[in-house]
């Protein structure tokens, strides 16, 4: 089987997976008089079913496949460290995830240490008062148009990440280190824990992963830690889960435009 071949027993145009889908949007629609908290989790639990019924990939996938643009960020590495580094100066300034979101409190508030994004791009979604602070990386988004999401992540010293899984499998996770501190026997002091496996992704190393597989994080220095997280369209997928993928993106935006988008704002 191909590598970008979805699971071939899954068929969305049975009338059992079209009702499914329908019944999604109708879910979407009914939840859109409610908060942005209530609505992001009934969409990823209705969402999670349909494509984890018809997507069947390792949680660590090949670039060359699954996006191949991960070499233009990798060789614009300096460049893209630079403008992040330059964004520490500010730190306070940068919201914490639940900031953004509050009901992302248990992934970001809970130990009292601080895990800031500094938002470029968020469903397809531009910032542009952010992409203008990073012109080096607002330059490769607009080239590599596949990105769906753009964000610097900014994680303190012996933060820790608990136990999580990403919305749904119609996007990728690339992770690209900018500035992460080292142990004294030279490894990433950053431990990234993927379906049980442990990964140290270190300053310029990069890793394409699902971020529906469990997944935590924990710095185990004393030092910041910076990475760039791109959340990238999946390749390869049935066409109708193709189409699911670009309602449930477009529906997230409309509601990020009218919600959350003053929040991701730095002055």
């Amino acid at each position: 089987m191909h590598p970008l071949q979805a699971n071939s027993e899954t068929d969305l145009f049975t009338s059992q997976r079209t009702n499914g889908v329908l019944a999604l949007f109708r879910h979407c629609q009914h939840e859109l008089g409610r908060p942005l908290n209530a609505i992001y989790h009934a969409v990823t639990r209705a969402a999670r079913a349909l494509f984890d019924a018809g997507i069947s990939t390792p949680p660590i996938l090949d670039p060359a496949i699954y996006f191949p643009d991960a070499k233009r960020y990798l060789e614009r590495f300096g460049a893209i460290r630079a403008e992040a580094l330059a964004l520490s100066d500010g730190l306070a300034r940068i919201p914490r995830f639940h900031d953004l979101m509050a009901a992302q409190g248990e992934l970001s508030a809970h130990d009292g240490r601080a895990w800031r994004l500094f938002v470029l791009k968020a469903y397809g979604v531009a910032v542009p008062e952010n992409l203008a602070r990073c012109p080096s990386l607002a330059a490769l988004l607009e080239q590599t148009p596949d990105v769906v999401s753009a964000v610097i992540s900014l994680v303190d010293g012996h933060k820790h990440i608990p136990p999580h899984r990403g919305p749904f499998r119609g996007i990728l996770r690339f992770h690209l280190g900018l500035f992460v501190p080292q142990l004294l026997d030279g490894r990433p002091a950053t431990v990234l824990r993927v379906d049980g496996v442990e990964h140290r992704i270190g300053d310029a190393n990069s890793l394409l992963w699902d971020d529906t597989y469990e997944h935590e994080l924990r710095n185990e220095s004393d030092q910041l830690r910076i990475a760039l997280l791109l959340d990238v369209r999946r390749r390869g997928m049935p066409w109708g889960l193709q189409l699911l993928s670009r309602l449930i993106v477009g529906a997230v935006a409309m509601l990020i435009r009218l919600k959350a988008i003053d929040r991701m704002r730095i002055a």
